[in-house]
């Protein structure tokens, strides 16, 4: 019999999630694979001894829909295979791991600038200057680790940028060039380095165009130079599903934004019509068994 787990947060559940267990759930049943909901909290993977272990038996995969990297790698070398990676996850997780990963393949980044550590009694120094200097105004100060659009900031003046670098001293986070006019983007999902699904992203109350933060979306199309970002961004970083978020400059250029590992299902599907589960289930189906067309 074939089976899997979708290991999830044991601590939350939104309902974007639920909406993305009940949709595997069903497709992978069409596939003839039963899914099992697995909470993360359930300490799934251990060390014990010389070895990594895992609690789990019977599953033939497991679809990661949480970002505890620590159980993700622990999982994995306990022999478990995860969609995602759990180094996939942790390169899109880390927002700045992330940039780093795709900087020199060819993928156009906005003006980036790291954070340097920094502790409790750190004192003020000069680095918002030097950030000033190097992006101008305004800033967008951003949380590496987030998702929906939570912990980005906008830094409009000096007086803005150093009270957010105050606040997020002891958060790792980032500092980048603002491109566009803001409250836009293009959400596009690639499966196995194929593009799926495209929306654009509205929000007119917010320079994030998230749909969690009210923003709307709609179907689209991609360019070309879009496409081919896109699907190298999730080639680089190893993944079998994502999100890849495109920004427009004013130059007319596309930018990548971030990569989403766990983008949710719903808000796409609704804007373009496309089964998303369906396509994810058929991916991994045909990964771990083999091609449907020889079954």
């Amino acid at each position: 019999m074939k089976k899997c787990a979708i290991i999830t947060n044991g601590y939350y559940t939104g309902e974007s999630t639920a909406h993305q267990i009940r949709s595997l759930t069903r497709e992978f049943a069409l596939l003839g694979i039963t899914a099992e909901e697995v909470k993360g909290n359930a300490a799934p993977a251990y060390i014990d001894g010389m070895e990594a272990k895992t609690s789990l038996s019977g599953y033939d995969f497991a679809v990661y829909l949480n970002k505890d990297i620590h159980t993700a790698k622990t999982l994995e070398a306990a022999g478990l295979r995860l969609f995602n990676t759990a180094k996939a996850i942790e390169l899109c997780d880390d927002k700045m791991l992330t940039y780093i990963s795709l900087a020199g393949h060819g993928i156009n980044m906005p003006y980036t600038i790291s954070s340097p550590l920094m502790y409790k009694n750190s004192n003020d120094d000069d680095f918002a200057k030097i950030v000033e200097k190097k992006i101008g105004y305004p800033v967008v100060v951003k949380e590496v680790y987030g998702s929906m659009g939570s912990g980005i900031h906008l830094a409009k003046n000096y007086g803005e940028l150093c009270s957010l670098r105050e606040k997020l001293k002891l958060v790792p986070h980032l500092y980048q060039k603002f491109i566009g006019k803001g409250g836009e983007d293009k959400r596009v999902i690639v499966i196995g380095k194929k593009i799926i699904a495209a929306m654009k992203r509205v929000n007119e109350n917010d320079f994030r165009s998230n749909i969690a933060q009210g923003g709307k979306g709609f179907a689209t199309d991609l360019t070309a130079e879009e496409s081919e970002m896109a699907i190298n961004a999730a080639t680089v970083l190893g993944l079998d599903y994502c999100g890849v978020d495109i920004l427009t400059g004013n130059d007319g250029k596309p930018y990548f934004c971030e990569a989403n590992s766990n983008a949710f299902f719903k808000g796409i599907e609704e804007a373009t019509g496309k089964n998303i589960a369906k396509f994810y289930a058929k991916h991994i189906f045909e990964t771990v068994y083999g091609s449907l067309n020889d079954k």
